[in-house]
């Protein structure tokens, strides 16, 4: 029979009551049974809730959670959900990791390249090194295979 409170959930949980309205709402937590109107959750909600939190914690989007949840036929051992959905999360945090590196290289590049006087000399050698890139290469480069990076996180030539 549940008979923990929100607020008695929320406490154990360490989230705020609003969370797990919002949780419950969206279809993450199963809808509380309700007791003179107060919902009331037995220790399952728990369990539920320390998932999400820690997919949370791990950078996994509400609709990840929801595909950890859902998206897989109910007799899918868990640790193959987790396994699907982690090796997903990696391979986009190797992209990320990526433009990262190529963001720092440029920072450093500038950083001990630039002896510009004038916002507007540097303005004028990044708008023709960002020429030379389109003219030396970028443009073949780009019709056969996307460029893994959009503009903003390319490293130009100073």
């Amino acid at each position: 029979m549940p008979e923990l409170t929100i607020s008695e959930v929320a406490r154990q949980v360490g989230l705020q009551a609003s969370a797990i309205r919002y949780y419950e709402r969206i279809g993450l937590l199963p809808r509380a049974l309700r007791i003179s109107g107060q919902r009331r959750y037995d220790t399952t909600a728990l369990y539920r809730l320390a998932i999400i939190q820690r997919a949370r914690q791990l950078g996994f989007t509400l609709t990840e959670i929801r595909h950890l949840f859902f998206g897989f036929c109910d007799i899918t051992r868990a640790s193959e959900r987790w396994r699907t959905l982690s090796q997903r999360k990696l391979a986009e945090l190797d992209h990320l990791m990526e433009g990262i590196k190529a963001v720092r290289g440029l920072l450093t590049k500038l950083m001990t390249k630039c002896r510009c006087d004038t916002l507007d000399q540097c303005g004028k050698g990044i708008f023709q090194s960002m020429n030379r890139e389109v003219v030396s290469g970028s443009l073949s480069r780009g019709y056969r295979h996307r460029e893994k990076f959009p503009p903003s996180q390319r490293t130009w030539t100073l």
